[in-house]
């Protein structure tokens, strides 16, 4: 008899079912203990599994199944509050972003703004091909990080990794600057 991961990698729409019904009240259970809702719990579950089936293409079975949908849980709600930090962040700078929306037609706003583009436009020059390459189709072309692992011929996690450190090395690359 073929192993659930096998039926899964060749499509089976019943091994799908039978997927979702065996991990999704443990993932439920998991996320309930770090979520602060259980309408947050549920709606990452159903990403944890969206997610999951997506990224299938990409399991290496160098873990179990289990193993590896938890791993996308975690991901999932330690993203899940890396959101809500950004948000209300964002939202404490309101004010701020309304009295610069309000400037920025001043000439003072432009030769900043072009000033800002010439230094990022430096900063990018000066990295690796590659790391310049994932920044662009991650950030200028909004590609998701799946699509860019293909593109690339990366693995998803190997293309995560790529971006992070294209991101830290921007980021070293343009205080510098």
């Amino acid at each position: 008899m073929r192993s659930l991961t096998d039926r899964l990698l060749d499509g089976e729409k019943q091994a799908v079912l039978e997927f979702y019904n065996l991990y999704s009240p443990k993932i439920l259970r998991y996320l309930l203990k770090k979520l602060p809702t259980k309408d947050d719990a549920e709606e990452i579950t159903n990403d944890v599994f969206l997610e999951a089936i997506d990224a299938l293409p990409f399991f290496q079975q160098k873990s179990s199944l289990s193993t590896w949908v938890y791993k996308i849980a975690h991901h999932k709600s330690v993203d899940f509050y890396r959101k809500r930090k950004i948000k209300s962040v964002v939202l404490s700078q309101i004010p701020l972003l309304q009295i610069m929306a309000s400037e920025i037609h001043e000439p003072e706003f432009q030769y900043e703004k072009n000033r800002l583009r010439d230094k990022i436009e430096f900063t990018l020059r000066g990295m690796s091909h590659k790391y310049r390459q994932v920044l662009k189709l991650y950030y200028e072309e909004e590609m998701p990080v799946k699509e860019i692992a293909l593109a690339l011929n990366l693995s998803f996690k190997a293309t995560e990794s790529l971006l992070f450190r294209a991101r830290q090395n921007f980021k070293k690359s343009y205080e510098k600057s």
